[in-house]
């Protein structure tokens, strides 16, 4: 299963609104885009196209890693396993065989804030495909025979893409130290000795709670029509009966920052150096209007591939890294990650290099140049027109969009909110990247000393892994 679990410790950018809507200024722009919602409360969203007979299922949950209970963490994810453990009516793995049968793709992924289930099939099978989402809604069965295995499923999963990686190990600190009272701080996949903890009544306390119509939403896309997709749903997921209100995200909103934090991890496995900032920035969701895009927009300029300003100054002029770039997360429900990183070039101190990162980003607070914000805008709007192309891909900025409770005009009118961005608000959004509001972290191998915080006028937490 693709938990989703951990990202890359250099992430790749994320542009998620992008826009296949169906109407920009009046003239078709993209797939038809249709909107339901059924008696029980549950979202259905129908994306058509039809170049391929072939169509994408996702039912999509609003509750991630960050809605884990206290001391619970990990839960999200250890019930999207086991999920996938069958009901009275589909016993365990007879979905899969069927999906694998016709040809299909099945997977499942936990983030922060949502948890989603989806096939990819020949489109006469998508009725199949609803029967046994539908069924797997209301209608899972659990015993300590079937969950005790798959906790250990889960902890042997974490010992081999966490626990023994320590750019991931140095990523879960990050996280950690920057979050220090948001649960985003706490990792998707959870803390070994938490996950040790889960049991039977755990896993259907969150099931009961999370898995139901309200609080779910249908993504369709592929060779369909909408109505025929609506009428579909409303015999498979119209009869699971609503449960009141959707559950409500209760979470601690992390204080303002006011100190610069070091984490350094020292490993006999790291073979190259790597230097790390994450900065605590507005979400799509929390910020101003027009906030979100001028971060994307900086994010871009700053470190959106070999003609940004990290790149060209680090890389190509100063020739102090090999490789250097920046990533801003928008899609989330509260305040999020602005990531800038960098890799040393050989006899390159990470203390220098996170100087010269300094100094680019204060170059950027002092104006950036319109034709560099042209092209990053250019490049963003590009990528959303060609992206059209994957009906998957369509299906799942739709289901994250909406499952970060934004909505379908969030998506369908990110280009022209790019587009609207100027040189002085990309300026202003530099802002967000104080280094009091960041976290910094030096991986490096365990031969080099420990590096420490340089004293500065600020506060400066140095913790050392």
């Amino acid at each position: 299963m693709d938990g989703m679990t951990f990202g890359e410790f250099l992430p790749a950018r994320e542009s998620v609104y992008l826009n296949p809507s169906a109407q920009v200024q009046g003239k078709p722009a993209g797939p038809a885009i249709t909107q339901a919602k059924l008696g029980n409360g549950l979202e259905i969203v129908v994306i058509e196209d039809h170049r391929a007979p072939v169509v994408t299922h996702m039912v999509w949950y609003r509750n991630g890693s960050a809605d884990d209970p206290p001391g619970k963490s990990g839960i999200a994810h250890f019930l999207e396993h086991l999920m996938f453990k069958g009901t009275k009516s589909h016993p365990q793995g007879k979905f899969s065989e069927l999906i694998a049968d016709v040809g299909g793709q099945e997977n499942a992924f936990t983030s922060n804030d949502y948890t989603a289930y989806f096939q990819r099939v020949a489109k006469e099978h998508l009725s199949v495909c609803m029967d046994y989402e539908a069924d797997r809604m209301k209608n899972l069965v659990l015993t300590d025979e079937v969950v005790s295995p798959e906790r250990d499923v889960v902890l042997e999963e974490r010992r081999m893409r966490t626990d023994s990686d320590p750019s991931e190990q140095l990523g879960e600190a990050l996280q950690a130290a920057l979050f220090t009272q948001h649960p985003y701080g706490r990792p998707i996949i959870g803390w070994s000795h938490e996950i040790e903890s889960l049991d039977r009544a755990d896993a259907l306390a969150y099931y009961d709670r999370f898995y139901t119509p309200e609080n779910a939403i249908l993504v369709v896309a592929g060779d369909v029509d909408a109505a025929g997709v609506i009428r579909l749903a409303e015999k498979y997921y119209g009869p699971i009966a609503a449960r009141g209100a959707p559950p409500k995200r209760f979470r601690p909103h992390e204080p303002e920052p006011r100190a610069h934090r070091l984490v350094t991890l020292a490993d006999e496995k790291v073979e190259q150096p790597m230097h790390q900032s994450i900065f605590l920035v507005p979400s799509y969701r929390s910020a101003a209007p027009g906030e979100a895009e001028a971060l994307e927009v900086l994010a871009h300029v700053l470190g959106g591939g070999h003609t940004s300003l990290l790149f060209k100054t680090l890389v190509m002029e100063d020739k102090i890294a090999v490789t250097a770039g920046a990533h801003y997360q928008g899609t989330s429900v509260d305040d999020t990650r602005f990531y800038v990183f960098a890799v040393p070039a050989p006899g390159v101190s990470l203390e220098r290099l996170d100087a010269a990162i300094d100094a680019v980003i204060a170059g950027a607070a002092h104006g950036v140049q319109a034709a560099d914000v042209r092209r990053a805008k250019t490049r963003l709007v590009a990528d959303a027109i060609y992206a059209q192309d994957n009906q998957a891909t369509l299906a799942r900025w739709y289901g994250a969009s909406l499952a970060a409770d934004l909505g379908l005009e969030d998506v369908a009118q990110w280009p022209e909110r790019i587009e609207a961005v100027s040189s002085a608000d990309v300026q202003k959004a530099t802002r967000w990247l104080d280094k009091r509001r960041s976290v910094t972290g030096f991986l490096l191998p365990a031969e080099a000393p420990a590096s420490s915080a340089t004293a500065s006028s600020e506060k400066t937490a140095s913790l050392a892994l």
